[in-house]
């Protein structure tokens, strides 16, 4: 009788208390989200990934928010992110991590999977810049290279990757704001996808294969829409840059260009920032939360043991 009550108090407590409920969905390698161009770690307690870090841990996953230049080249960031998932590897004991990265997180995280595949389990890509922006292209091409204002901007644009950079702890690592501008124009990604292609589609707007010749899973997902909550300042500039493009897009990158492995949706009402659950949180009330993507997808991974 005792034995009895004991479970079934088991039970009540655990419909009360959601983070030890799903301890199940934790994955078996640890997850690394990696942050897209000027991005961050956490600014005065802010993170990029606003709150998304901590739903998982919630759920039991050992969660590590990436150190990279919040500009430069993607192979440059890829070497930063290879050396910040040898020390996880190192402190946890763990084969192999789970990469999650967005917008210029995307291709950062593909280029690690890419050269070193025996580290890493699984690459996901939100909002990634996998087939380039348009936005990219219309801002280098309004830029006359090696010009007067090309210097300016860049200065400019260097100097706000470094005060990113030290206000969120990552000051140390250089910045180039103008090879990551060059990354992320089409000509740029396809330059990259000819040495790291593992997981991207054979076509633009196709599906890559879900597990690549390198043994690593792929996944992406996307926005589709600008303005999608209007006490959010930041929609307001993604609905002007969203002009660039003749597609369906986030403001920043187009839906197709975000393919990556297998899609899980590339039409979500949500913006570029929406996707990381930013800023503060105003996102759309008609879709899917952010944060409960990122739960799903945890235990999406943790379904295929990785």
């Amino acid at each position: 009788m005792k034995a009895w009550i004991c479970t079934s108090l088991v039970i009540i407590l655990s419909l009360f208390n959601p983070a030890q409920a799903e301890d199940t969905q934790a994955t078996r390698y640890p997850i690394v989200m990696v942050h897209g161009l000027f991005g961050f770690n956490d600014i005065w307690g802010i993170d990029y990934f606003y709150r998304i870090p901590q739903a998982l841990e919630q759920q039991g996953a050992k969660v590590y928010i990436a150190s990279v230049s919040p500009a430069n080249a993607t192979e440059v960031r890829g070497e930063q992110l290879r050396t910040f998932v040898q020390a996880v590897l190192a402190q946890t004991g763990a084969e192999k991590v789970n990469l999650i990265g967005h917008s210029h997180g995307g291709p950062t995280a593909r280029y690690v999977a890419s050269v070193s595949p025996e580290m890493v389990a699984s690459v996901t890509s939100i909002g990634g810049v996998n087939w380039g922006s348009r936005f990219a292209d219309f801002t280098r091409s309004a830029v006359p290279a090696d010009s007067a204002t090309e210097w300016l901007i860049r200065q400019g644009a260097d100097l706000l990757a470094g005060v990113i950079a030290g206000v969120s702890g990552s000051g140390e690592l250089p910045s180039d704001s103008l090879a990551a501008m060059e990354a992320l124009t089409t000509r740029g990604s396809l330059l990259f996808n000819q040495s790291y292609g593992e997981g991207m589609p054979l076509d633009y707007c196709g599906q890559g294969a879900e597990v690549a010749a390198n043994g690593v899973y792929y996944f992406s997902w996307s926005g589709a829409a600008n303005l999608t909550h209007a006490l959010d300042a930041s929609d307001y500039p993604l609905s002007l840059t969203g002009l660039a493009f003749n597609e369906a897009n986030d403001g920043l990158v187009s839906s197709c260009s975000s393919h990556l492995g297998k899609v899980i949706n590339d039409s979500y009402q949500m913006n570029h920032l929406d996707e990381v659950n930013q800023t503060f949180g105003l996102v759309s009330w008609f879709e899917t939360n952010p944060v409960t993507l990122y739960r799903q997808h945890l235990k999406r991974l943790q379904q295929l043991g990785l």
